[in-house]
């Protein structure tokens, strides 16, 4: 494992069957980057949430550990919650860089993609 990982955040459901696209998302990545750690982690419902995604990086040996935010909008989520979560593990690891990517569907690669599914 390299010094760098990847957190893929979501929201989180009672339903089972709804973070199968995100650990697909982290299986892809996995295949593709070995030696880089990536989890998912949930807000809520789900496990493990952030704090401990990130606390098992930490413990994996990660420096430098971006995360993702599985979310199609900036909602109140992303805009509220995940920073203040954000604090408390850089709080909580100030010796490992966190860093804080768009969520995802902020991304206008993700928007033409869904443009061109929902087209077909």
């Amino acid at each position: 494992m390299t010094d760098k990982a990847i957190i893929l955040f979501g929201h989180g459901s009672r339903d089972p069957q709804w973070r199968q696209p995100i650990e697909a998302v982290a299986a892809r990545m996995a295949r593709a980057h070995p030696k880089l750690d990536v989890r998912c982690a949930y807000l809520e419902f789900d496990q493990p949430d952030l704090p401990q995604a990130a606390t098992e990086l930490v413990a994996a040996g990660a420096q430098q550990v971006s995360i993702v935010p599985m979310f199609l909008g900036t909602g109140t989520h992303a805009r509220k919650d995940l920073p203040a979560l954000l604090q408390a593990l850089r709080d909580a690891h100030p010796q490992v860089h966190f860093s804080l990517q768009r969520p995802v569907g902020d991304d206008p690669r993700v928007l033409d993609l869904l443009a061109t599914i929902a087209l077909e």
